[in-house]
């Protein structure tokens, strides 16, 4: 389809220079084609002057825009290099002048124009950086290099910056780029030299660029975004680069490299370059404290250059003015560093389609993401045709009749008209971003019925050393302390507040994300005077306040599978960095291990379904973590030898039922399959080889690191015990089970459960496990072992008092014995304490209603143990857990004080007792 059939709008006349002159000078334009020229010629006397230079150009060009722009960019790559400063000045000419006129009649979206231009940016730099460095090599003064190295720059690479990053570039944009080398393809001792030669051929390539010549000049090149510009070279080695922004980086450095992207030379290099600077530009954390930073510039921005104030379009800058541009590109690269982080999805370079992405994870308001993505393209488009005008790098609205009646014109709209639609969406957009970046809503005052002692000394705390973060919670405190005042018992969550801030390492981070998302602070109070334990846990892992605000947190649980294979994701991005791996497992599990909490907290989820998700969570670290730690331990030690290990999940976690506090009980599992040594730089006996490997993953889980540590791990249920090998061959595994072990042992296994590995493995132990559990027993010897296990446990360990919900006759321990040695006598593969007890009845050992009555008494102490490691280490006294915790507890178990649920707790565990007696056959001497 020709230009002419695509012409949506044309400009209308402006009167005091209609241009008829230039229509002379290009025969042959007639109908809408005419019309275009004639009125573009006459508002602009820039696009005047370019029509005029290329008149004989520009008839053909009309034909395919697009094809006679392809044309110009692989003449340009054929130029020789004594004539490339001439022949990029005419190809800019064209690109300015074909670009304008395809915006101007609405053949090309805004995308496609700042695209054109931008493609244009990349291949004049990459064109005079990669003459510069011909020069330099054909001089010998690049040491090392032969004219193969043009190709890529020598290792030099230019990075778009700004607009030109993100392709976005504006009409008569500057280009803003940062010249950096790759020092590594340099001896050390050449190091001097190459930079010194990599610093005249970023002058050149700049001076081919920015330079004004009778021909014109191709872009003003800004080389000032570089790391300290005041200090160092133009063109700085990588590693030099990289060092700086690690230790002196700034926010403002870090929303630039958003836009960022290799353009020009190595661009190899360049990638790997900005893939070092991940760390530092995306931060691992929600990263709330950017909004301050950000809000900062914006206001330096407007106080230095004046742009306070009420809107009036004359003379008004749609860039950095109230409502313009950068307001939009600043709410959204804020909100992208906020998440980016933790969400890769969010780091796109470009504003429109990056508005969209936070609107879809919903970090930004549909319909606001909407309005500004709508208004962001509308100011472009005006921001165009103010530069059309004069070829001027300004973003100012004329503040004269004739000036603002041009842009109409070359915009095809009454005057009047544009001007009120301008006001509004500048206004729209003013109003949507202000609210964001600095929120005015009244605060509450502060109460004075609060412990001012306590208030008074969170100022010495760490959390408060820096002024910023004194600052934000100043602005925070009246809101908080307001919250606090109406809980039931508002000095006790006072106090529990005072505790979880006397942990925080630091604040500006957490009382920026407070500010930024009030109904955390709901959250928090909620915790604090519900959770002592849990907010303690919070003072020191505040990042998992993250995972409330992203976007899942209240969603359906996820199940196993699910969950390991959003870790299992999660680690892969780590590369192959084994430590980031280890705590970024920690990271993540600490977030849905909060998310339990807290939803058992609210009463989103029962005891039972915590206890679930506890141990799905512990399931899916181990099986997603097991290769992570196989893979590292083959780089020295090689593959697996044989078919390889599974782990082999007891107790509790086999049986699907943690508490938030709950250790691991592992057994790990090999075969060898008749291989001797592993194959690798430092070979293995096999039998070493997995018992080291084993140590090694219980080091990956129990090793305290940056993000803390992961579980506890206890491996005492391996066959022989602490006496026996960390890891077990599966013959060895299988004989021991068949001929050696002891009866508490064939009970454990009840409860088994394979959980990572090799999957042909897990199978064999599986089905092993359910044919051993189903050979016959002997009844009488099973409870005579179980009885004396009883009476070990009762001589060994006595209940803690009334509200020990595990330890003790009739209680947790006592209740999973017996339902294990059902389970066993029945042969059942099931593994869970009410499967075990439903076999009890199976075989005759239970009637139906002590079946009932002893699920009744384990829920009970189930929900009173869920309960207790959430609120606290300590137990379940109402001077230990106070009034909030009690009030929870009490929810949870039904009762209505705790008194009468204390006497509840005894009831069940005379009952239950009573009853375990009676299924073991035990007599009990009477007191």
């Amino acid at each position: 389809m020709s230009f002419e059939t695509r012409i949506t709008r044309l400009p209308t006349a402006f009167d005091s220079e209609r241009g008829d002159d230039t229509l002379a000078l290009v025969p042959g334009l007639s109908g809408d084609l005419g019309k275009l020229v004639h009125g573009t010629a006459g508002c602009s006397p820039y696009l005047k002057s370019l029509i005029e230079k290329e008149k004989d150009w520009l008839p053909g060009a009309f034909d395919d825009p697009e094809a006679a722009l392809a044309t110009l960019f692989d003449e340009l790559a054929e130029v020789a290099p004594d004539a490339l400063g001439a022949a990029l000045r005419m190809g800019k000419r064209r690109v300015a002048l074909m670009t304008a006129l395809a915006d101007i009649a609405g053949v090309w979206e805004l995308e496609q124009v700042t695209g054109a231009l931008t493609d244009y940016a990349d291949l004049a730099s990459d064109l005079a950086l990669k003459s510069a460095i011909a020069n330099e090599i054909r001089r010998k003064k690049l040491p090392g290099q032969t004219e193969d190295d043009v190709a890529t720059a020598g290792g030099m690479v230019t990075l778009a910056m700004g607009k030109m990053g993100a392709h976005e570039l504006n009409y008569s944009s500057d280009i803003d780029l940062i010249c950096l080398f790759d020092e590594t393809r340099f001896d050390p001792a050449d190091y001097h030299d190459a930079r010194a030669s990599f610093v005249r051929a970023t002058r050149k390539m700049s001076s081919m660029l920015n330079d004004l010549t009778g021909d014109g000049y191709v872009f003003r090149t800004d080389l000032r975004l570089r790391p300290d510009p005041a200090v160092t070279p133009v063109c700085l080695a990588m590693e030099a680069a990289e060092r700086y922004y690690e230790s002196l980086g700034r926010t403002w450095e870090r929303a630039a490299y958003i836009k960022a992207r290799p353009s020009a030379g190595d661009l190899e290099a360049g990638g790997r370059f900005l893939q070092t600077l991940k760390p530092f530009v995306w931060r691992r954390h929600l990263d709330f404290a950017a909004i301050q930073d950000a809000h900062d510039m914006r206001l330096r921005i407007r106080e230095h250059k004046g742009l306070g104030g009420k809107i009036t379009l004359e003379g008004h800058n749609m860039k950095l003015g109230r409502g313009g541009i950068r307001e939009i590109e600043f709410f959204t690269q804020t909100r992208q560093l906020i998440a980016g982080g933790r969400d890769p999805s969010l780091r796109d370079n470009r504003t429109v389609p990056a508005l969209g992405h936070l609107a879809e994870k919903g970090w930004v308001p549909e319909e606001a993401a909407a309005i500004l993505a709508r208004h962001y393209r509308s100011h472009r488009e005006v921001e165009h045709r103010i530069q059309m005008i004069n070829d001027a790098q300004t973003h100012d609205f004329p503040k004269s009749d004739d000036g603002m009646q041009r842009i109409a014109c070359l915009m095809g709209r009454d005057l009047g008209e544009l001007k009120a639609e301008i006001v509004d969406r500048l206004e729209e957009v003013h109003e949507l971003t202000e609210g964001f970046f600095a929120p005015d809503a009244a605060k509450p005052q502060e109460v004075s019925e609060l412990d001012g002692e306590i208030i008074a000394r969170w100022q010495t705390y760490p959390a408060f050393r820096s002024e910023r973060a004194v600052a934000i919670f100043d602005r925070l405190k009246p809101d908080l302390l307001n919250r606090l005042s109406n809980t039931a018992h508002p000095n006790q969550a006072l106090l529990s507040l005072d505790g979880f801030l006397a942990g925080l390492p630091a604040g500006v981070q957490l009382f920026s994300l407070f500010e930024a998302n009030p109904q955390l602070i709901d959250l928090l109070v909620d915790i604090v005077g519900t959770a002592p334990a849990l907010a303690k846990h919070l003072s020191r892992n505040s990042g998992v306040f993250d995972a409330v605000i992203g976007g899942s947190f209240f969603t359906p649980w996820p199940n196993e599978d699910g969950l390991r294979a959003e870790l299992a994701d999660v680690l892969a991005h780590e590369g192959d960095d084994y430590e980031r791996k280890l705590d970024s497992a920690r990271r993540w599990a600490k977030e849905w291990h909060f998310r339990v909490g807290v939803h058992h907290l609210r009463g989103l989820i029962s005891a039972k379904e915590a206890g679930e998700h506890y141990a799905d969570l512990a399931s899916a670290s181990v099986a997603a973590l097991w290769p992570v730690v196989q893979e590292k331990f083959a780089e020295k030690h090689g593959p697996c030898p044989g078919r390889g290990a599974m782990v082999l999940g007891m107790g509790s976690l086999g049986a699907r039922r943690l508490n938030a506090s709950s250790d691991l009980d592992l057994i790990v599992i090999y075969d060898a399959d008749g291989v001797d040594f592993s194959e690798g730089r430092r070979p293995l006996a096999s039998r070493a080889y997995y018992a080291r490997l084993t140590q090694a993953m219980v080091t990956a889980v129990t090793a305290q690191m940056a993000q803390g540590r992961l579980y506890e791990v206890d491996m005492r249920l391996r066959p022989s015990g602490t006496q026996g090998p960390v890891a077990t061959s599966v013959t060895s595994f299988k004989d021991y089970q068949k001929s050696e072990a002891w009866t508490w042992e064939h009970l454990a296994l009840t409860r088994a459960r394979p959980v990572a590995g090799e999957e042909s493995l897990m199978d064999e132990v599986e089905a092993f496990r359910q044919e051993l559990l189903a050979a016959p027993r002997d009844g009488t010897k099973i409870k005579a072992d179980v009885n004396e296990m009883r009476d070990r446990i009762a001589a060994a360990k006595a209940p803690k008092g009334v509200w020990d919900a595990k330890i003790g006759r009739g209680r947790l321990q006592d209740i999973e014995l017996v339902s294990q040695t059902c389970a066993l006598m029945a042969g059942t593969p099931l593994r869970s304490v009410f499967d075990g007890l439903d076999a009890g009845v199976a075989i005759g050992w239970l009637d139906d209603a002590q079946c009932i009555a002893l699920k009744a008494d384990y829920d009970l102490f189930w929900k009173v143990q869920v309960a207790s490691k959430l609120l606290s280490e300590q137990d379940l006294s109402p001077e230990v857990i106070g009034e909030g915790g009690a009030a929870f507890v009490l929810r949870e178990t039904g009762e209505e004080v705790m008194e009468r649920l204390a006497g509840a707790l005894v009831d069940a565990a005379e009952r239950s007792g009573d009853l375990v007696d009676l299924v073991l056959g035990k007599d009990r001497e009477k007191e």
